[in-house]
């Protein structure tokens, strides 16, 4: 199996370095689209997937400067060498450099309260420009600031423009929302600062270990607790602190590289040496940029300017996270606090599995296949750290955020996929195991009821839906396996949103331990029953079609297809009150429809499993032109670390795996007259729709690979092994396409 993987990444290389010269997609990449409104999204310089993310960071205020940088935000404070990227949740914002001139002072200010503090008090965004691989800013306080990145080491590049001192300000004092409870800084000699911070936030716990230099000459080394001067030592360990480097007189033009590590500074050290050894800024922006290149050249389209902007816009969204961490020699701090060595795999943390594991992670195994096995076994090294598979990791700490356990159909995917560079017996256990975790969120209530009673905690029925989604998964790959005692169990759990069928009002309705409905009931509301709520971020209503495993299923406990078909309708025109204290997270309406959170992803391709694959495509138009636009507010919400980016990309190419787990593409309505994707080993799969407009929105009919094609789907391996599915578009619906039972997408069972 080693020397498949091997022939598909020397494929990959071989694609990636004959494409770049033909392929310069990061032109159309706007990195800025999702930081305002609530997209949350990472601003800077990085590489994909790569250790540091090195931008620009606010002083953060709450919800929406979750990822550190706010687009209406005109303070800012530094920049920091990590960032979350599109989440709902805050952290990281790790070791932050802030230059400045003249009077050396330390405080950060607030707000509304920053003069003669080191926070430059305004920008102009017509001075900024951001680059996948570079990012620059010209400061109000004189200092011109360049961004770029390797994978673990930060470089910048500052000029000082006005009169006195240059200065350089390290904060190990402030992170985007979280708590350092201890911190170190050491000048090593006169160009060299190492050092730590350890905090506590979203992730219980991460220490980063940082290893700086510069080009210049430190003349003069100060620390401060508190904004209070200790000295002129060489070293302090702390609380929080901060530190000033002072350059030589008359020095405008300083270069500072800045490599982190989980593990020591020792391993910065090395990090930095590996990666970075010289000076040369304009080499290393180009180096980054070629990176970037050669990632976005996995797809080619033909669109206008703008479809073109919001697409390698989205598609470079969803190649920043999840993150490497480990160093150049593998090395790594696990969620136990232990450093794992001697690794043989790429370690990945920043998994946000929730919302993930719905598209993310099936795109990846088109279009980034060579990071798969790595993904897999970083999830299976977490489940050595910390005695289950991961929920949402980040860097060394599990948040425990969001119900399921979304790392079982990721891996169950791989394995149905072909991705066997793991041990895959190994996987199958740990997946159990996980799904029967006794200190797992409500697991022992759904193995003892067979569902979660609304009675036995907060969030029961989704949480209960989403095991589902998962075991299903499980099943899947158990049954591949040979392991049918396995599959059965699975799978019987995998039919668990059955009990919350209600046919008297065709809505999912939370039931109780005596199996009774959960009354009074109102599906419209998005939190029921002050301080427990039947949903996570969500209603009944949308709750309702969060069927994904079994769409077919679903289907018949409707009774026909015109009662799914009329009741998804309902879906996207119903009006109601979502109730006091709803999530900000349902988000991006149309009618109960809410793009602006995962759990609503795939229902618009629903309508295929009923036989009207023409609804589908009216309604994947209708939120391709709603949801997603080219502007600082062009995410409908939280960009959810490429989650709500891989919807736009795979809907724009035409099709949606809607179970996560079974490699079953459901046709929509591609955006553009041509799309190829770029396969490993040289093929390609391209999707022609020439007639295709703004009118011309429903497929007429289809060919795939010149013969005649009448279903509404495609599989992975209709895509992998390279093709051309021709598409004749119109601007009226053939309700035919799709619609004879034998040509429907259904459930693998």
């Amino acid at each position: 199996m080693k020397k498949s993987r091997l022939t598909i990444l020397i494929g990959l290389l071989g694609f990636a370095m004959s494409s770049f010269a033909q392929s310069n997609n990061i032109q159309y990449v706007d990195p800025t689209i999702g930081s305002g409104g609530h997209g949350h999204v990472f601003v800077g310089a990085n590489v994909p997937f790569s250790a540091v993310q090195l931008g620009p960071q606010n002083i953060f205020q709450g919800w929406d400067w979750c990822s550190g940088y706010y687009y209406d935000d005109p303070i800012v404070i530094g920049f920091s060498h990590n960032h979350l990227s599109g989440t709902g949740c805050d952290d990281l914002g790790d070791i932050i450099f802030m230059p400045y001139s003249g009077k050396l002072r330390t405080r950060r200010g607030e707000p509304n309260k920053i003069d003669a503090d080191c926070a430059s008090t305004s920008y102009d965004h017509k001075n900024e420009t951001a680059q996948p691989g570079y990012y620059r800013v010209k400061l109000d306080n004189g200092v011109d600031a360049e961004l770029t990145t390797t994978q673990r080491v930060g470089m910048h590049r500052y000029t000082y423009t006005e009169d006195g001192p240059s200065r350089l300000l390290i904060d190990l004092e402030n992170v985007n929302g979280s708590d350092i409870y201890e911190a170190y800084i050491h000048r090593v000699d006169e160009y060299t600062v190492e050092g730590y911070i350890f905090v506590h936030g979203w992730a219980p716990f991460h220490k980063t270990f940082f290893y700086a230099k510069f080009n210049q000459p430190i003349k003069d080394f100060r620390t401060f607790i508190k904004d209070e001067y200790q000295g002129n030592g060489d070293e302090l360990q702390t609380k929080r602190l901060k530190a000033v480097l002072t350059f030589d007189k008359g020095v405008k033009a300083v270069m500072a590289k800045c490599a982190l590590s989980s593990v020591s500074c020792k391993n910065a050290r090395m990090n930095m040496e590996t990666e970075l050894s010289g000076w040369d800024f304009a080499q290393t922006k180009q180096d980054a940029q070629d990176i970037w290149n050669e990632q976005l050249a996995c797809v080619d389209i033909e669109g206008t300017p703008k479809q073109k902007k919001i697409f390698y816009t989205a598609l470079y969204h969803s190649f920043i996270a999840p993150n490497l961490y480990c160093d150049v020699n593998g090395d790594f701090r696990g969620m136990d606090d232990k450093i794992y060595t001697n690794n043989r795999f790429r370690n990945y943390t920043t998994l946000s599995l929730w919302d993930t594991y719905r598209q993310l992670h099936p795109m990846y195994t088109i279009l980034a296949p060579e990071y798969v096995d790595d993904m897999v076994n970083s999830m299976l090294s977490i489940y050595d750290q910390n005695g289950k598979l991961p929920i949402w990791p980040l860097l060394a700490g599990e948040t425990n955020c969001m119900p399921g356990y979304s790392s079982v159909p990721v891996i169950a995917d791989a394995y149905l996929k072909g991705f066997h560079d793991f041990d895959t017996e190994k996987a199958l256990e740990e997946m159990v195991a996980t799904a029967t975790y006794s200190k797992q969120k409500l697991v022992p209530e759904f193995m003892k009821y067979g569902y979660i009673p609304a009675d036995c905690g907060r969030e029961a029925t989704s949480i209960c839906l989403e095991y589902a989604v998962d075991d299903w998964g499980l099943a899947l790959m158990a049954k591949a396996m040979g392991k049918e005692d396995i599959y059965n169990t699975f799978i019987k759990r995998g039919h668990a949103y059955e009990h919350y069928w209600d046919k008297a009002i065709l809505k999912c309705h939370p039931k109780m331990k005596d199996g009774s409905w959960y009354e009074p009931y109102d599906p419209f509301l998005a939190n029921h029953r002050d301080g427990v709520g039947d949903f996570c971020e969500g209603n009944g209503w949308q709750y309702t079609f969060m069927v994904p495993q079994d769409p077919d299923g679903l289907v018949k406990l409707h009774g026909s297809d015109e009662a799914f078909i009329k009741n998804l309708d309902e879906l996207f025109v119903a009006e109601g009150d979502l109730g006091e204290g709803a999530p900000p997270d349902v988000s991006g309406l149309i009618g109960q429809y809410a793009h602006g959170n995962e759990p609503n992803h795939h229902i618009p391709y629903l309508y295929a499993y009923a036989g009207a694959q023409w609804k589908t495509a009216e309604k994947i138009r209708e939120i391709q032109e709603t949801q997603y636009t080219d502007q600082p507010n062009g995410y409908c919400g939280n960009e959810d670390c490429g989650q709500m980016s891989a919807w736009h990309v795979m809907s724009a190419l035409g099709f949606y795996q809607v179970n996560p787990s079974n490699g079953v593409f459901v046709l929509g309505s591609p955006l553009f007259t041509k799309a190829t994707i770029h396969t490993p080993g040289g093929n390609t799969f391209t999707i022609t729709a020439p007639q295709n407009s703004d009118k011309n929105i429903y497929i007429q009919s289809a060919k795939l690979n010149g013969k005649a094609y009448a279903n509404s789907f495609i599989t992975y391996l209709d895509i992998m092994k390279g093709g051309r599915l021709d598409l004749t578009m119109g601007a009226k619906p053939n309700k035919n396409f799709g619609k004879a039972p034998q040509n429907r997408p259904v459930s693998a069972r």
